[in-house]
């Protein structure tokens, strides 16, 4: 059978198992979108690249598959970067395909040419320029090979539109099964690792992205009961241990609460399991946990002493290793440390407005858990609103909770429901914003409409760059410099204008339970919640500090 590249493309991407692709078209991918036509993969039209990506970190991000975008070349290409970037720092493993100008075009400055092989090389986890057409059908499997080998990352795939266009003659595809490198021997250590919690008086697991990712989180609720160990989650690992479990320590790091960031430095070891001890998480690295040992497992040996010495450092997959650890690990009681732990939380809580201020965000974030159901998938944009979410919200399960985390990507939130709610359309999805993060993708409500998916979208709406806003008040003389909006729209009226209703709980007689009302219907739906602009996030540890040394939080007062 005579194919042409967009055609291989396109039918490689349907032996892998892709169902969905969100994307824009242009002169430079056009082929690919002709081949499209006669797909069973379902195009979703987003409204800008950007857009396009994140809808495919919602699609992985929720289900732990593998997603596909699409843009052209020029500009197209070069408004996927930020979403790339993100998936990088998160360890997302998306696929994006960009058209490319003709091969013999590259370097001549073409009509939309620019280098997107050079450009997405810091990027992603590996990128790839397709000089050949026979070079297809071994670069896309491999692409999906290594977006999730070991630790998951973006590829990028950039195809020329000769290349697209060039026929050839074939026979048949060839097997196309994803082969994932067996996992690296992690047992080694094992006797060790036991050595030193059995040693230890103040144990704490300090989990991350990679627990999601190896799919562990049973694995790592096993371990901790069997030997009474504690567990804090990264911003990244929240749903992986029940939250209303009393070995559960919460969020650590610079929003983390009290009695969670002082009971780390209280440990005398930390097992750290699929993190990168980030300055959020860690704060001052050379100040975190400073009388603890460390035992570091990744799969990714560039962490593995990066930033945080280890006593016992491990390169391989952590969810053998944990498996291994808790067959042989004795029972522990640890009577004392857990009465140390439920004395903290006592005289250091997260401290919680009062109830009858029903607009604070953490008011509204927990009548929303109280409403929706526990399987909800919640997305998020980034900044206060992020972390009352990350705070308040009960996350119970692994891949319900869709945020920004390394790059911290104003805009991500929107997108990502839309992508969750195509992968997800038996799951309620509720997405939190903030006026700021809205503005940055707002053109999505547009994809919204087009697919009529169940999202409510809550805007936090302060009038402010809330975050900017609180570091300036706190660290910078009160110097407020375009951290206000000196005009915010009518979110309602925006969203009406896109053909999605809305409303203003501010305007409403009974907004609880014109809320509730609202998440219990079905479609999309965007609810404006005006704030005080003068809430903050507490605790919060400054830059530079250690995580013990928190600026408020003790009180509402």
């Amino acid at each position: 059978m005579k194919l042409n590249g967009a055609q291989i493309t396109i039918k490689l991407l349907e032996l892998h198992g892709i169902k969905t692709i969100a994307g824009i078209p242009g002169g430079a991918n056009l082929p690919l979108y002709d081949a499209l036509y006669d797909s069973n993969i379902t195009h979703i039209l987003a409204r800008h690249e950007q857009g396009a990506a994140f809808i495919a970190q919602g699609m992985t991000r929720s289900t732990g598959e593998v997603a596909v975008c699409f843009a052209t070349s020029g500009p197209g290409a070069t408004n996927l970067l930020t979403a790339i970037a993100d998936a990088k720092l998160d360890s997302v493993p998306i696929i994006a395909i960009t058209g490319q100008v003709p091969y013999s075009a590259i370097g001549t400055d073409s009509f939309q040419e620019v280098d997107t092989y050079g450009l997405t090389i810091p990027i992603t986890k590996h990128n790839f320029l397709i000089r050949s057409i026979d070079e297809l059908f071994a670069i896309i499997p491999e692409a999906f090979r290594l977006a999730k080998d070991g630790r998951p990352g973006p590829i990028v795939i950039d195809i020329p539109k000769n290349i697209q266009t060039q026929v050839i003659e074939i026979d048949c595809f060839p097997d196309l099964e994803v082969k994932i490198t067996d996992d690296k021997a992690t047992t080694h250590g094992v006797s060790e690792a036991v050595d030193l919690i059995q040693a230890s008086k103040k144990p704490i697991l300090y989990i991350g992205g990679g627990i999601v990712n190896s799919n562990s989180c049973s694995e790592i609720y096993e371990l901790s009961k069997k030997n009474s160990i504690p567990v804090t989650s990264t911003l990244m690992a929240l749903g992986c241990f029940p939250c209303d479990d009393p070995l559960y320590l919460g969020m650590l790091g610079m929003h983390g609460a009290r009695y969670t960031n002082m009971l780390l430095n209280q440990a005398d070891l930390i097992i750290a399991l699929g993190v990168r001890f980030d300055d959020r998480a860690v704060g001052n690295v050379t100040k975190f946990c400073p009388n603890a040992k460390i035992i570091h497992i990744d799969i990714d040996e560039s962490e593995i002493n990066k930033l945080k010495q280890a006593d016992l450092s491990l390169v391989g997959d952590i969810n053998s290793f944990i498996k291994a650890l808790t067959t042989v690990i004795p029972n522990n009681s640890r009577e004392e440390w857990l009465n140390t732990i439920e004395d903290f939380k006592l005289k250091f809580p997260l401290a919680l407005p009062k109830k009858e201020d029903i607009f604070h965000p953490m008011n509204i974030i927990k009548y929303v858990s109280s409403i929706v159901t526990k399987e909800a998938i919640i997305s998020t944009d980034v900044g206060q609103h992020q972390m009352w979410v990350a705070q308040t919200y009960p996350f119970n399960k692994p891949r319900t909770l869709l945020t920004s985390g390394g790059l911290g990507t104003m805009g991500f939130g929107l997108p990502a429901a839309i992508g969750a709610a195509l992968a997800n359309d038996d799951k309620q999805v509720i997405c939190f914003s903030g006026d700021g993060s809205i503005l940055m993708n707002i053109q999505e409500l547009a994809t919204l409409k087009d697919l009529n998916l169940n999202i409510k979208i809550i805007i936090l709406n302060n009038g402010r760059l809330g975050l900017v806003k609180q570091q300036q008040q706190l660290f910078y003389k009160k110097h407020y410099i375009a951290s206000k909006f000196m005009s915010n729209p009518d979110f309602t009226l925006i969203a009406k204008g896109f053909g999605i209703d809305s409303c203003d709980l501010s305007k409403e007689d009974n907004p609880m339970g014109r809320l509730k009302e609202v998440l219990l219907k079905t479609g999309p739906y965007l609810i404006n919640i005006p704030i005080d602009p003068t809430s903050n996030v507490y605790p919060m540890v400054p830059p530079g500090e250690s995580i013990d040394k928190m600026v408020g939080g003790e009180s509402y007062a």
